[in-house]
């Protein structure tokens, strides 16, 4: 049975785990569910993911919420033998990873998404980006990406020399930030541009990166 997404086709979450698919085969039905009408506040929704945000999933009557929880739940279960999350006996692989999954959420994903909200989210919707806020978030970011530069100085990926779903969790705001928001936070820093242009040319992210 096909696994099945709930959430529109552009969202961030929607699309991390949209490229975990792709990079196991797995195959997907992208349930859109309609955010500007606000379908993810109706009963509907709300019964698969309390929280009123997205995505959730169906596997076969399996339901799960949380983009990452997702994504390592279909690496779980489909992904045998996949290096995409280290084998649970390589004890220092395992810790690795979660240090760089942790990153990924505590460091990287609210930043990132303010940063999206100020420059490209306020102006569509009418509004203007408030310039002092933007600027002390532009701050925030750039400090953290000195850190990954550091980071990936002494390795190829953020958990080793292995990709891993801790890369691909940061694909979505990197684009948008990158591509969309046309910002210059990766090619100042030679070892994150270097990081980044491997991982956004996987064939996997090329497929979903403007839409699950």
């Amino acid at each position: 049975m096909t696994l099945k997404i709930y959430g529109p086709t552009y969202s961030v979450a929607v699309r991390r785990v949209a490229v975990v698919c792709k990079e196991l085969n797995v195959p997907y039905e992208l349930i859109p569910v309609d955010i500007v009408k606000g379908e993810h506040k109706q009963a509907a929704h709300l019964a698969r993911q309390p929280f009123g945000v997205v995505p959730s999933i169906d596997d076969d009557g399996f339901e799960l919420f949380e983009s990452r929880a997702i994504a390592r739940y279909v690496v779980a279960k489909y992904g045998k033998g996949s290096s995409l999350v280290p084998d649970s006996n390589d004890i220092a692989a395992t810790a690795k990873f979660e240090q760089a999954v942790s990153i990924e959420n505590n460091n990287f994903d609210s930043t990132a998404g303010q940063i999206f909200v100020e420059v490209i989210i306020k102006p569509m919707r009418g509004g203007q980006t408030d310039q002092a806020v933007l600027t002390q978030l532009l701050a925030t970011m750039g400090g953290k990406l000195d850190v990954y530069e550091k980071i990936l100085s002494k390795q190829k990926y953020m958990a080793g020399d292995t990709v891993t779903i801790a890369d691909l969790f940061h694909l979505p705001w990197l684009y948008a930030l990158t591509e969309k928001a046309k910002l210059d936070l990766v090619p100042s820093r030679p070892n994150v541009s270097r990081w980044y242009n491997d991982i956004s040319s996987r064939p996997t992210w090329q497929a979903v990166k403007d839409g699950a």
